[in-house]
């Protein structure tokens, strides 16, 4: 079969790549052709007014690799082919209001939040949810962009001052967690789903600088939790595909959602080696109607994202149990140009492996500690 995917960046290129040893070929409606996967596959450009339905009629199904595509197209594209997940998973993931909304309407906790509408909202809900606490806008925020911390009331006036001509925003108290973790679950059409083990996530700067997988000391009553709000999410958005939550975990042992994603997601490029079948994979079947596969860890596995610049790819092939992913992207600051999976038999091994990338992350970035 052929899939189309609305979009021809880093995450349609590993899909394609997954795609191809099951005989699944991808389509891109993109038109960049420097894009990452402009060559993996046909790529139909969106500059051209002809170029969608041209799209649609050389695919069976359509998905996509970011939540930040426009409703109507969404829209467009369901009323004529399959499209996956549905645009009632893109409409609420794509606005922070709607997402964490929808969890408490299915009893799963977040951090506390107000809708912020102008600057006395704004200023009403500082001083209801307390500082610090930060600005967001509702859509097209990502990797920290669009965000301000207010950390005291002199803060205020700036943040509407950045943000306000967004409005609504939404505000959200800070949340006094261990770690951040993160879920991710393929579901296809029959209702059947599959979970991959806690991810436990670094960012600096607001972008996802590396990850653990399975994340280390999880009780599998934590677990169990986790599965619990992402299967009440996954039944609610009648969704197929795979489908990413974002998750704090509190001092006191509880855990809150705090975004996520209806598709496949950085957090998981760990599983690409690392587990019996990546994320990208099981969206494929997912979306396809093909029986999932086994999300089961192989070994402890870790990703290095790589921002910004490339550092000595040389030292990396050198590393016993490291992969190295380039996405052919050309360096600038705070891009994502590709990643470094390892993997190895114990946590311990791992975290020496992570130590020996160093160059490869900021020089300000946290790290593990020996």
């Amino acid at each position: 079969m052929k899939v189309g995917v609305l979009g021809a960046g880093q995450l349609g290129r590993m899909l394609a790549l997954a795609g191809t040893p099951l005989g699944i070929r991808c389509a891109f409606y993109d038109g960049d052709l420097t894009a990452p996967a402009a060559h993996l596959g046909q790529n139909f450009d969106q500059r051209d007014p002809a170029a969608l339905d041209a799209f649609l009629a050389a695919v069976d199904v359509v998905t996509y690799e970011s939540e930040n595509i426009s409703i109507d197209l969404a829209e467009y594209v369901a009323a004529r082919k399959p499209l996956y997940p549905g645009p009632g998973s893109l409409r609420i993931s794509q606005h922070r209001l709607k997402e964490k909304t929808l969890c408490n309407e299915l009893g799963i906790p977040t951090p506390a939040f107000r809708a912020i509408h102008s600057l006395d909202d704004l200023k009403n809900a500082a001083t209801e949810l307390g500082l610090p606490a930060v600005l967001k806008t509702t859509t097209m925020g990502y990797d920290g962009k669009g965000q301000a911390v207010l950390r005291s009331a002199a803060d205020v006036d700036t943040a509407w001052a950045a943000l306000g001509k967004q409005a609504p925003l939404i505000l959200e108290a800070f949340v006094d967690y261990t770690r951040e973790l993160s879920l991710l679950a393929a579901r296809n059409a029959a209702g059947e789903a599959v979970f991959y083990p806690l991810t436990e996530n670094w960012h600096y700067q607001g972008i996802l600088r590396y990850s653990i997988a399975p994340a280390e000391n999880v009780p599998a009553a934590l677990q169990q939790t986790a599965e619990d709000y992402m299967n009440r999410l996954l039944k609610q958005l009648n969704h197929v595909g795979m489908l990413t939550v974002e998750l704090f975990e509190t001092r006191d042992g509880r855990l809150l959602v705090n975004e996520m994603a209806p598709r496949v997601h950085n957090s998981g490029h760990w599983t690409i080696e690392g587990a019996e079948t990546s994320q990208f994979e099981n969206h494929l079947r997912a979306i396809l109607g093909k029986p999932l596969g086994s999300t089961e860890a192989r070994q402890p596995s870790a990703m290095v994202n790589i921002i910004g610049e490339h550092g000595d790819v040389d030292a990396v092939l050198r590393q016993p149990g490291a992969h190295l992913h380039l996405y052919d992207k050309d360096e600038r600051p705070a891009r994502k140009l590709g990643h470094i999976n390892l993997h190895c038999h114990h946590h311990v091994e791992l975290h020496d492996k992570i130590r020996a990338l160093r160059d490869w992350l900021p020089a300000d970035a946290p790290i593990l500690k020996a």
